[in-house]
């Protein structure tokens, strides 16, 4: 007599890797989530500004000086008579590619720098990190301006490509360091012992294997750091050394808007709630990254 099989069907579960598992637990994070679309909708404001004003943020109209908000300026206008809402949109150029490009100078120098001294250890990191401590030293905005101040005497100076380099030369001092530990955590690792075993050497090592295995951390770091150096380019407009005008800035038109504050207090209002804004943005899409990276989430 014969029996009849019957297939049991098993229900598998999907494999999932690190990064996207980190993308499920970033999505339900309804803050970082938040702050990431503002970020995106600024950054298509930023890029579409020509399309959405039909003003400059340098074009002066002595007819309209320090008029309030109203259908033919949204925002109001300015002691010179430009209009709040076109410097506004334009001026988020500024804060954007100062935050984000100044990253990448950071990378970088703090990132190569921390690899080579984690896995050469010995008196390459010794001298390394007491570099590094040295520039840790230094009060970062004292720095930054002092490097802002020398760049400003040059035919460069004002320009949004020296605040890139003032604020990255001075940044990249906490990377080096995160880096430097995660390289440290990850060389005495099995897999790096299998490396090194098959013949693979430091740079193949460090780049191919260390490295890729650190960007969790660096990542979340480098998201929390973007507002830092938005707050630092904003400081330095502030008191007169970031941008030259009439590139607009939202450092420079809080500091226009403080000086007519019970008079025109609009003139502060929007520059100041944008920053904010953007300033928290980041800081949720940073706390959104490093609980989706942190390894010990993961199911």
């Amino acid at each position: 007599m014969a029996v009849a099989s019957q297939s049991i069907a098993v229900p598998v579960r999907a494999h999932h890797t690190l990064w996207g598992d980190a993308i499920v637990r970033l999505r339900r994070n309804k803050l970082a989530m938040a702050g990431l679309a503002f970020i995106i909708l600024l950054s298509v404001v930023a890029i579409l500004a020509p399309l959405l004003t039909p003003y400059g943020f340098a074009d002066q109209n002595y007819n309209d000086i320090l008029q309030g908000p109203s259908w033919k300026h949204l925002l109001g206008t300015d002691q010179l008579g430009r209009d709040t809402f076109a410097r506004l949109i334009y001026g988020a150029r500024t804060s954007l590619s100062v935050g984000i490009f100044t990253q990448f100078i950071v990378l970088c120098i703090g990132l190569p720098l921390g690899a080579i001294a984690g896995y050469a250890g010995g008196r390459t990191d010794n001298f390394i990190m007491r570099f590094v401590d040295v520039m840790y030293a230094f009060p970062d905005l004292l720095l930054v301006i002092l490097l802002s101040s020398v760049f400003y005497g040059t035919k460069f100076g004002g320009s949004i490509y020296m605040l890139f380099l003032a604020i990255g030369l001075v940044a990249w001092v906490n990377i080096s360091r995160l880096v430097r530990g995660q390289i440290l955590s990850l060389k005495t690792r099995d897999f790096v012992s299998a490396a090194r075993a098959m013949g693979g050497m430091g740079r193949y090592i460090t780049w191919r294997h260390l490295l890729p295995n650190a960007l969790g951390p660096v990542i979340v770091s480098v998201t929390f750091n973007i507002p830092r150096a938005i707050f630092t380019e904003a400081a330095l407009s502030y008191i007169g050394i970031g941008v030259k005008p009439p590139t607009p800035s939202w450092g420079a038109m809080i500091q226009d808007g403080f000086n007519l504050i019970f008079a025109k207090p609009y003139m502060l209002l929007f520059p100041a709630i944008a920053l904010a804004l953007l300033m928290l943005s980041f800081t949720f899409l940073g706390d959104g990254l490093r609980d989706a990276l942190d390894p010990k989430l993961r199911r």
